[in-house]
């Protein structure tokens, strides 16, 4: 049996659903370069780029956990120049997703303005509302009106596709009213989860925190926010217009994660501390595994199952 692992977010069609998380192999022109002649992804996304570039938080940093990881990274990335004329100087084999995350609606204002100026660029944008490991800055999807406002202004005058990257949301009235936001807005998507903000890891034998930045508080990821993400993915397709699409991001390590996220109602997958850790060959290995799911269930498309999640009845 042909299984067919396709999907499409607005003008971007993909052979493969996978890509990368942000932050993960995508900060430099290297990095990059790997991502987009890797041979089994259907996609890739930029490292969350600020005007200027930034080196982000102190390390370390980054801390490997037995079923996932914590981090602050700050958003380190090379800058909006760096990334858009990488994209006007290198062979796009496969889609690319710009993700902007400024430091300010100001800063954001101006990035998407110079994108939806410049006509070498039609792809598709990601706008960051989700960074929890700024030091000093909340994180704008949790400021309903403010993010309210930011969206209406930015439709006011861009017209190419934009998507958004989430938070995750933990209240079944938060995702009502998210929903309700963002269903006013003619999104190309939503990408869901983050990782889960300001959690914290401790050295018992040390007796101390692992990482520098925030006196040790990082954004949690890996294995353990799966049931978030799941949670994330399956609440908001349930409310959202069936036009704004989900990328599924958090806790996919295997096929069956992708599977279950897929399950849910996500349109593509993306992969983060599964593949910093385990290299780029987590795309084939995953995408391996799925297509063993899909096979031994019967299944060719991935809409034969997407958004199907079974519920349990009195």
């Amino acid at each position: 049996m042909s299984v067919d692992l396709s999907a499409q977010i607005a003008n971007m069609k993909v052979n493969n659903l996978f890509l990368n998380a942000s932050g993960i192999h995508c900060q430099t022109e290297a990095e990059l370069d790997d991502l987009m002649q890797e041979p089994v992804s259907g996609a890739m996304v930029t490292k969350s780029m600020t005007p200027q570039s930034r080196f982000g938080n102190p390390l370390p940093r980054y801390y490997r956990l037995a079923n996932g990881s914590i981090n602050s990274m700050g958003l380190p990335n090379e800058g909006f120049d760096y990334y858009m004329d990488y994209l006007k100087t290198h062979d796009q084999i496969k889609p690319v997703i710009v993700s902007v995350a400024g430091r300010s609606k100001e800063e954001d204002l101006a990035m998407l303005h110079t994108l939806q100026d410049d006509d070498s660029y039609q792809g598709l944008t990601e706008l960051n509302l989700s960074c929890p490991n700024v030091i000093g800055e909340p994180q704008m999807a949790y400021d309903f009106p403010a993010a309210n406002d930011l969206l209406k202004e930015v439709f006011s005058f861009y017209k190419k596709p934009l998507g958004i990257k989430l938070p995750p949301y933990f209240d079944l009235v938060h995702f009502d009213q998210i929903a309700e936001l963002l269903n006013q807005y003619p999104l190309s998507h939503v990408n869901t989860i983050n990782s889960i903000g300001n959690g914290l890891w401790i050295d018992v034998n040390s007796e101390t925190v692992v990482l520098k930045p925030k006196g040790g508080f990082g954004g949690v990821g890996g294995s353990m926010v799966l049931p978030t993400a799941l949670a994330n993915v399956r609440g908001l397709r349930q409310r959202l217009n069936p036009s704004i699409k989900i990328i599924g991001t958090g806790g996919v390590t295997n096929g069956r994660d992708a599977f279950a996220h897929i399950l849910c109602g996500a349109e593509m997958v993306s992969i983060g501390t599964q593949l910093y850790e385990e290299g780029l060959g987590a795309f084939e290995r995953v995408t391996r595994e799925l297509t063993d799911i899909m096979e031994a269930k019967g299944y060719e498309l991935l809409a034969d199952f997407r958004g199907k999640l079974k519920v349990i009845e009195d």
